[in-house]
């Protein structure tokens, strides 16, 4: 019998959604939107910047949190339309990355560019009372519920 090995290049484990069936869809699925766009049109969850966002909610007003590491107050615009909060900006480019200073990356993953995320409000809020303040890379927006949002008690009359 003869037998040739081949030597195998080393192997990084793999995220859940790129093995079996699935992982063999989403790689035709890539390689279908780069033959037709030229540009791969699937990133992955780490490659896309979609901020995380927690809405709490009091008796008194909403509390949105969103982690924004690294970007900067005056990069970041919040807009409410139609109880729809909209929390978007602008990462800026690292000097760091640019050619010519004297590196060699062997990988780049901190990415750059627009962000935008937006969630529905569970209820109306006094725009013009909304306090956002940025700190140490997480943004809170505290937004006071409209009046007719908050709950009353009602007395039952006997």
């Amino acid at each position: 019998m003869n037998s040739t090995l081949t030597k195998r290049e080393p192997t990084t484990p793999r995220r859940w959604f790129e093995r079996g069936p699935m992982g063999t869809l989403r790689n035709e699925v890539d390689e279908l939107f780069e033959s037709f766009f030229g540009t791969p049109a699937m990133a992955s969850a780490s490659e896309l910047m979609i901020p995380s966002i927690d809405v709490a909610e009091t008796d008194d007003a909403i509390e949105v949190t969103t982690d924004l590491p690294g970007i900067r107050a005056e990069d970041v615009d919040i807009e409410i339309r139609n109880d729809t909060l909209t929390i978007s900006g602008q990462t800026s480019e690292s000097k760091e990355t640019d050619e010519g200073n004297g590196r060699r990356y062997h990988r780049i993953e901190r990415r750059v560019g627009r962000f935008s995320r937006s969630v529905r409000l569970p209820c109306g809020v006094q725009q013009d009372k909304i306090d956002a303040q940025l700190k140490d890379g997480v943004l809170t927006v505290k937004m006071p519920k409209a009046e007719e949002a908050k709950s009353r008690k009602i007395t039952v009359k006997g």
